[in-house]
């Protein structure tokens, strides 16, 4: 398969540590994204990679999570880039492969197309989670983090 025969994708790496909870959050925004567990926290892989669709994710999920940044890796016609993003800005450019050494190797599976998010264990999408679920999650980790 050639870069251009590769379909596009894009995932958000942020530092929240359970995809049940990045889930809700982006529920709560409608953002669409399928939320996977990693060993770094998990993973946002949006479901929509139209041109701006990927950065209005990781702009919102960036905003949402205060001062913890995040890094958006998208991957077009075999092209990788990478950002960082905080506070629901973007900021530098990074290198795709640094990310990609510190990242889960499925990471770079889920944007080269070679495992999709359904096949994965512990997956969580925020696509057709209720608003009430989504707060009572939210809800449930905040209780958690103050006990």
């Amino acid at each position: 398969m050639s870069g251009e025969d590769l379909p596009a994708a894009a995932v958000v790496l942020t530092q929240v540590a359970v995809a049940q909870g990045l889930a809700a959050a982006c529920a709560l925004s409608k953002v669409p994204v399928d939320a996977v567990p990693t060993d770094i926290g998990a993973v946002g892989v949006c479901r929509t990679t139209a041109v701006g669709d990927p950065e209005r994710a990781a702009a919102v999920i960036s905003k949402l999570l205060k001062n913890t940044p995040v890094v958006l890796l998208t991957q077009r016609d075999g092209q990788m880039t990478a950002s960082r993003w905080s506070a629901g800005s973007k900021g530098e450019d990074i290198a795709p492969v640094l990310m990609l050494d510190g990242a889960p190797p499925v990471v770079e599976q889920l944007l080269l197309g070679q495992v999709t998010p359904q096949e994965l264990p512990g997956v969580v999408s925020s696509v057709g989670m209720s608003r009430w679920t989504a707060m009572r999650i939210l809800a449930a980790a905040a209780k958690r983090r103050r006990a």
